[in-house]
């Protein structure tokens, strides 16, 4: 089944959407500044893409995860496209990857700007900011005197001292873009002060000259160390006892996807986390560090260090760029558990259709029609039709309409109404319920059949006054819980036509004399329009015909003889 626009629960926030078949395969992976807005884009009527209809048709879900800005976008719509390889995605641009740095697995590496790394290299990024990228690996060359692409040694570093301490420089400079500069610096300072304690000046400056160059280069804004180095961050959002846990996982610094856990939810977070950690860690290896939003038992870390094999650090990270991840985690989970009580609410009311299909005996309930007629002091006749899809209201589909004929009455407007209606249908309802009692059914089934439409769909007639069915076969059924849906799809229609005709009132579009005669209700007027078949009569009879009406005294008929005389 083709992917329902109106039942998706998507997000105003930056990050990727994901289209995916029944079967879970993932099809398309888009990034976006605001997931809501460019996923509705694939619904308009005049698509940007050749792909999209197809693309649109085959999908059964649109799946997101939130980042923290654009650019994190750009970064995990890239690996998630490595990842799953989905068949609507193009190559991108220029058929070009983000950039990487690399260094390479020669007797004397090089250091590389490249999209393609070498096999067997030793690879940073990927670099979504091409220029940051080329900015870092300038600096390396010039503050360790690396090679590059080319194999040239930057100005200043002599061709017959290239191999003495290269493979310090190789390691220093790996060092500082795996964050571990501070380590390094206090290596070459125990190593200085034992040179200098053993009279060996030259070996002692060259040390220092090391500790110089790594801080100058680690001092540059231009670097960028991987701050998520085999990281996961764990999420957590409730609502009283449902539950939404989301683990980030990120791994050589880019964030690569999300797992989400719906749980039942008992009042402790470290209890439904533990739980969850367990279930999702005994198949698979723990991350080197894993963020947690609250204090866990002890034992639980023992356990994640027993699976990795490693120690695992388990942390609640109050500020900086661990905590961000964390949050970013918290808000994923919280859009996730609100995504999940919208469907489960779309599961309650799926579940009502299905309960007055079988009340009704009818296969099921997924289209439902229902008409409702409005027309309040024998003004203008206005009907309406609201349409339930799977239960739901479903409002981009609701009409109105103004009756053309002369009929003053409920049976004739909405026989004219509905005649109009499945004119232009295109696809037949479930159902189609009618606002009124057995007259109404009969009325309406007759034009149907009239019209060549009769028998096509089911009708029934709801009757306010009892909350009665009447059916085509002669059925009549109270409605009890079971028919809760019908008697939702009824009252929408009443409120809806009755919201459409007030409208119309506040523009002035009833201007009739005899609402302002006092004495006069609207029973009265309905008499009136009955009798003599329209407002003309009505003007034009005279004080005596009036008085003839059952309820029509003389001095309220010389007061509607009076209200014409100004109109």
């Amino acid at each position: 089944m083709a992917v329902d626009p109106t039942k998706l629960d998507l997000p105003k926030s930056s990050g990727v959407y994901i289209f995916k078949a029944v079967d879970e395969e993932v099809l398309y992976v888009g990034k976006a500044t605001n997931i809501k807005q460019r996923v509705r884009s694939y619904f308009s009527p005049n698509p940007d893409r050749a792909m999209i209809p197809t693309l649109v048709s085959k999908s059964s879900d649109v799946d997101f995860i939130v980042t923290s800005g654009p650019r994190e976008a750009l970064v995990l719509e890239k690996q998630l496209i490595q990842k799953h390889k989905p068949r609507y995605n193009s190559a991108f641009k220029d058929d070009k990857s983000y950039p990487f740095i690399a260094i390479t697995d020669h007797k004397l590496p090089r250091i590389l700007y490249t999209r393609r790394p070498p096999k067997g290299s030793k690879v940073w990024g990927p670099f979504p900011d091409a220029g940051a990228a080329k900015g870092v690996i300038k600096l390396l060359r010039r503050q360790f005197g690396i090679r590059d692409n080319k194999g040239n040694l930057p100005f200043g570093y002599e061709e017959s001292n290239r191999t003495d301490d290269y493979p310090d420089r190789i390691r220093l400079a790996i060092s500082v873009l795996d964050g571990n500069a501070r380590l390094v610096i206090e290596d070459l300072q125990r190593r200085m002060d034992t040179a200098s304690e053993n009279l060996q000046f030259e070996l002692a400056a060259s040390f220092r000259d090391k500790i110089g160059i790594v801080q100058r280069t680690i001092s540059n804004q231009v670097i960028k160390s991987r701050f998520y180095t085999d990281v996961h961050a764990v999420g957590f959002a409730s609502r009283q006892d449902f539950g939404q846990a989301t683990i980030i996982q990120a791994e050589e610094g880019v964030i690569q996807g999300q797992v989400n856990y719906p749980m039942i939810h008992r009042g402790r977070i470290s209890d439904s986390v533990s739980l969850l950690l367990v279930e999702h860690y005994s198949n698979q290896k723990p991350p080197r560090i894993l963020l947690v939003p609250t204090e866990l038992d002890e034992g639980l870390g023992q356990w994640l260090t027993n699976q990795r094999g490693t120690r695992v650090e388990v942390r609640v990270p109050q500020r900086g760029r661990l905590s961000k991840l964390r949050d970013l985690a918290d808000r994923n989970a919280e859009i996730q558990l609100e995504r999940s009580l919208s469907r489960s609410s779309g599961n309650i009311e799926y579940r009502a259709a299905s309960d007055a299909a079988k009340l009704l005996g009818l296969e099921k309930l997924e289209h439902v029609v229902c008409f409702d007629m409005a027309q309040l002091l024998g003004g203008d006749r206005v009907g309406a039709s609201v349409v339930f899809r799977e239960g739901r209201p479903n409002k981009s589909e609701y009409r109105t309409y103004r009756v053309k004929n002369d009929s003053m009455d409920d049976l004739g407007m909405m026989s004219e109404v509905v005649e109009r209606w499945v004119k232009k249908l295109e696809e037949y309802p479930d159902l189609l319920i009618l606002d009124g009692g057995k007259t109404h059914l009969s009325t309406i089934s007759k034009m149907l059949g009239d019209t060549g439409h009769g028998g096509k769909f089911p009708i029934i007639a709801l009757a306010k006054r009892e909350e009665k069915v009447f059916m085509s076969d002669g059925r009549q059924l109270l409605m009890d819980r079971r028919g809760r849906m019908i008697i939702h799809a009824r009252d929408e229609a009443h409120r809806f036509v009755n919201t459409f005709h007030r409208k119309r009132r506040s523009k002035g579009a009833l201007k009739n004399p005899l609402e302002h005669v006092d004495g006069l209700g609207a029973k009265k007027i309905q008499t009136l329009l009955r009798y003599f078949g329209g407002m003309q009569q009505i003007r034009h009879a005279s004080q005596g015909e009036l008085t003839a009406i059952p309820g029509i005294g003389p001095e309220l008929a010389k007061r509607i003889v009076d209200s014409f005389s100004w109109d």
